[in-house]
């Protein structure tokens, strides 16, 4: 019978009492990045709002308010989570940890409720890999002068074998000329 009652278009999901709009419901971050998990709603009466967290690590309850209250934030959220009064919550410098699934709960007074999803996506920007990439680098440019030095050498000792070369050659061939001279 809920079902009847309940519209859902695009990501605004209305309720009899109770809508829940989020703009934005995957998120893409970086690390130390601070995000807004952005909401709006509407209902008759203050509602209470509460985000639960969902990860692989498992599931909490990050934060609990009525708008123009004390939120009620969890300790693993404390110092890095604010509150909006339209439902929205920022997360201050984010981890790889914080990657999931933040599901709000919108409950009016007489007890009818919305819920709504934002899928986090935390990722790292690899300062390692990119060190390996220098490294490799200059191990490669390294090589690259070792084997130009190395050839400059086998050039060098090639030029004076030739010069060697050349130079008993002319002496032979003067050596075999002055010894047909003697002989006629």
């Amino acid at each position: 019978m809920r079902l009847a009652l309940c519209l859902t278009e695009l990501q605004e999901v209305v309720c009899q009492g109770v809508s829940l709009y989020i703009p934005q419901s995957t998120i893409n971050a970086t690390v130390e990045e601070d995000i807004l998990l952005s909401v709006e709603y509407s209902c008759h009466g203050v509602p209470t709002i509460e985000w639960k967290y969902t990860s692989n690590w498992g599931a909490q309850k990050i934060v609990e308010w009525q708008p123009g209250t004390q939120a009620n934030i969890s300790q693993s959220h404390k110092d890095r989570l604010c509150t909006f009064d339209n439902g929205s919550i920022q997360l201050f410098s984010v981890s790889v940890r914080d990657s999931g699934y933040y599901v709000i709960t919108v409950t009016e007074r007489l007890g009818r409720s919305q819920f709504g999803t934002i899928v986090l996506h935390v990722s790292e920007i690899l300062y390692e890999d990119l060190h390996f990439v220098a490294v490799f680098l200059a191990f490669l440019a390294a090589v690259a002068a070792l084997l130009i030095s190395l050839m400059w050498v086998c050039n060098k000792c090639a030029y004076k074998f030739q010069r060697k070369r050349r130079h008993k050659l002319k002496e032979s061939t003067t050596e075999e000329m002055e010894l047909q001279d003697v002989e006629c």
